[in-house]
């Protein structure tokens, strides 16, 4: 292959104890975190606005908070969901905790907790690359309009979802199977008789909230027509007369692979249209639908996930073990989507899990954490805590384990977890039994 070189001199624009990368619901509440906890942080975020899979991808409700009666993940992340329904932006679908919401307000909110925490705000920008001296990261590499610029600090972050700077860094990644989940795009409908609609509301705790008069709706068309993948379906309310979203979309594509997440951004946008002509056509609540949206960008749920000091395995989650270093919670079942059929494996938990900290750090490197679905787990662990308020749940514990290094800059790996954990429970976080 055809190569060039390419030598330039890049600013170094600033410098933070800590820098989060990736402003989803990971990263932005581990940078509210990291600077309640007295650190100067910067947040690097590639749209012009936060919310991540929530807000860029359409992906609703926010799940799992509470299980069994009991609030499981709490402090920040739930702080955040209080204020969006202070300006009714949220409705919490009781009791289990899954929140319908209105993207624009999520952006909102998630912005001024991260203003007002002092978070220094990098919109528009993109990780391109990063430095090392010895095992440390020291600076990250981004773009954006200004150009090509460098930030330093003590501690990094890596919420990208995709493991981005992790894998930039060196930091091993767990085997990949056979295939990956697949992806799909969430889109917005208007025009919906959402009354009409059985599983509008998340409520109930052991059930999957797919619509299977829809689903069969769509089984007899693949009888007499070719018709794309699909999964669920399941659909949302944002709050909103008539507005739904619909996430049925499938396709198997590795996401972190510029080809393959161009040709499954066009392939589904091309599947949104066939479904909305069926749903049109066959089902009496979409019988005046349009298309209102689609979402910023094709939602993902499995790319890469770092070898990290502990694996979480499936057997440990689903029997939810305890750990000496549990920094958080997770209540979504183990949910498996088969990337060649219409297949869906769906687990759900007897009790709420534990994620230890060890599974956000790697060995051999030392000033780096990660937040979000690329923390160490297996196939089936993963398969849960990929979620929304579980990931929350992890930036939470990254952003405030980041802070209690700052000032003897220690090794992450040497974080005073009784401290961390303290911390974390006087925030609200369910760490016990």
């Amino acid at each position: 292959m055809e190569s060039i070189t390419q030598v330039k001199n890049v600013p170094v624009i600033a410098q933070y104890d800590i820098v989060v990368c990736g402003g989803g619901p990971a990263g932005f509440i581990a940078a509210i975190a990291a600077a309640r906890g007295g650190a100067r942080t910067a947040l690097i975020e590639r749209y012009g606005f936060l919310g991540g899979m929530a807000t860029a991808g359409l992906v609703a409700p926010i799940s799992v908070f509470n299980y069994n009666g009991k609030r499981m993940i709490g402090g920040i992340p739930w702080e955040f969901i209080e204020r969006l329904i202070g300006i009714e932006g949220a409705r919490e679908e009781k009791p289990l905790g899954n929140i319908t919401f209105s993207p624009e307000k999520y952006k909102i909110i998630a912005q001024r907790m991260a203003l007002e925490a002092g978070v220094s705000l990098y919109f528009h920008s993109y990780l391109s690359g990063c430095k090392k001296l010895g095992d440390s990261l020291s600076h990250i590499v981004i773009e954006n309009k200004n150009g090509t610029e460098a930030i330093a600090a003590k501690y990094f972050i890596d919420s990208t979802g995709d493991a981005d700077l992790a894998f930039m860094s060196g930091v091993p990644m767990q085997p990949v199977g056979a295939t990956l989940q697949p992806a799909s795009l969430i889109f917005m409908l208007g025009g919906v008789d959402a009354d009409a609609l059985p599983m509008i509301r998340h409520s109930r705790q052991g059930v999957n909230y797919h619509d299977l008069t829809i689903r069969q709706v769509l089984e007899e068309s693949g009888k007499t027509e070719a018709i794309p993948l699909f999964g669920g379906p399941w659909y949302c309310g944002v709050l909103a007369e008539g507005m739904v979203l619909l996430n049925m979309t499938r396709t198997y594509a590795d996401m972190a692979d510029n080809r393959q997440a161009t040709d499954t951004e066009c392939r589904l946008r091309e599947d949104v249209f066939t479904f909305l002509k069926i749903l049109r056509e066959n089902v009496p609540a979409f019988r005046n639908a349009y298309l209102a949206v689609t979402a910023t960008q094709t939602g993902v749920r499995e790319t890469r996930r770092i070898k990290g000091v502990h694996t979480l395995t499936g057997e440990e989650y689903v029997n939810a073990r305890d750990f000496p270093d549990a920094i958080s919670r997770g209540c979504h079942p183990v949910d498996i989507h088969a990337s060649e059929t219409n297949k869906q494996r769906c687990e759900f938990l007897k009790d709420a899990a534990f994620i230890p900290y060890r599974c956000l750090i790697a060995s051999g490197f030392p000033n780096l954490l990660v937040a979000g679905r690329s923390f160490s787990a297996d196939e089936a662990a993963s398969a849960s805590v990929r979620v929304q308020a579980s990931v929350m749940g992890l930036g939470q514990a990254a952003g405030v384990a980041a802070a209690l290094c700052v000032p003897g800059g220690i090794d992450v790996g040497q974080v005073d977890i009784a401290r961390l954990r303290e911390i974390l429970t006087g925030y609200g976080a369910n760490l016990s039994q």
